[in-house]
């Protein structure tokens, strides 16, 4: 029974998220969808549009990042994970799931865990708008290592 509860206030967490993230994107909260499913109906809408912009408003970081970090399969928070590195840079966006890492809750961990895999996507001119019309952008946004490093010593410290 616990872990249906769990299982229950994570999903609703997600929906929480994933509406927000609808309302900035102005597609609406999907209340025709039923609740169970609505979270990833969301999700599917809000995919394509987010890549298709060249530029995110920095009030779309953190509601995306909770949503990437919140989605509970593995395999569909990229669709979070994927537009805000192009938009905002694989750095921040590694530096904020290292802070979900080291003060999160135990589920905001396990979500930062599964994220940070998305976050290795191999960024291509061809896959967002995000790019200058020449097929570049600043490096800066996606030198990493330094967090990289930073996320396996935290790894280290939570296994002792």
């Amino acid at each position: 029974m616990a872990d249906e509860e769990h299982n229950e206030a994570a999903a609703r967490s997600f929906l929480t998220c994933a509406v927000e993230v609808a309302r900035l994107m102005d597609l609406g909260n999907a209340t025709d969808v039923p609740e169970a499913r609505r979270a990833r109906h969301l999700a599917h809408a809000v995919r394509k549009p987010l890549l298709e912009r060249a530029h995110l408003p920095e009030e779309f970081f953190d509601p995306l990042m909770a949503a990437a970090v919140y989605d509970p399969d593995p395999s569909f928070c990229r669709w979070f994970v994927e537009p805000t590195v192009y938009a905002f840079g694989r750095r921040r966006v590694m530096t904020a799931l290292l802070d979900y890492l080291r003060t999160g809750t135990d589920a905001e961990q396990a979500g930062a865990k599964r994220a940070w895999y998305c976050a290795h996507v191999p960024l291509r001119a061809d896959r967002s708008a995000a790019y200058a019309p020449g097929g570049t952008r600043d490096p800066a946004l996606d030198e990493s290592r330094d967090v990289m490093d930073e996320w396996r010593e935290t790894l280290q410290r939570s296994a002792v």
